[in-house]
């Protein structure tokens, strides 16, 4: 049995709605722009970044010195190519393996070459200083180097071989293991 009461009429239940209201449109649209956003981000990180084949070339004044590292004037040789900040923690993390590898390596012709990286001088030669890096160094003057490698953020790792072709590329700071293994592999010619 049914019980009326006025003024309760009894409704019945509103039908579910399919689709989407118009709060939920633009919470999808905010999520679709932040997606489009962090992937172009990505997507830029990489453009340009010479990860295989030839590696650009360039000079690089050097620290201390009137002298100009040429890329050109070292094919035959493998050539490490490490941008680096004073600042950047992972840096001061790899700055004693790099060293370890250039002594390690230089009587088999390697060059291990530092770039700063959006440093001023004083405090890349305190860096310098501070891990005794007798390998060459210079700044990225209006970071010229870093636009033709695609650097964004530091530490970044070229290892290019004696053909004049980038053959490994490290993101973030190597380790002695990796770096070892890619110089060995330039040296070798061996693709892997």
């Amino acid at each position: 049995m049914e019980i009326k009461i006025p003024g309760f009429e009894q409704d019945t239940p509103p039908a579910p709605r399919h689709g989407l209201t118009p709060g939920s449109i633009v919470l999808l649209i905010g999520v679709l722009a932040v997606i489009v956003v962090v992937g172009l981000q990505l997507a830029r990180q990489h453009r340009g970044k010479p990860i295989s084949g030839p590696a650009p070339t360039f000079s690089l004044p050097l620290y201390r010195s009137e002298a100009l590292f040429d890329l050109t004037a070292h094919r035959g040789q493998v050539v490490v190519v490490n941008f680096w900040g004073s600042w950047c923690e992972p840096c001061r993390e790899e700055a004693p393996i790099l060293q370890q590898t250039a002594l390690t390596y230089a009587d088999r012709g390697v060059v291990v070459l530092g770039v700063g990286f959006r440093d001023t001088e004083r405090a890349a030669l305190g860096f310098i200083d501070q891990f005794g890096l007798t390998y060459l160094n210079g700044p990225d003057i209006g970071l010229r180097i870093s636009d033709q490698y695609g650097v964004q953020s530091v530490p970044e790792t070229f290892v290019i071989d004696p053909s004049g072709d980038v053959s490994a590329f490290f993101q973030g700071a190597v380790s002695e293991v990796a770096l070892t293994a890619a110089i060995e592999r330039a040296l070798t010619g061996d693709p892997r």
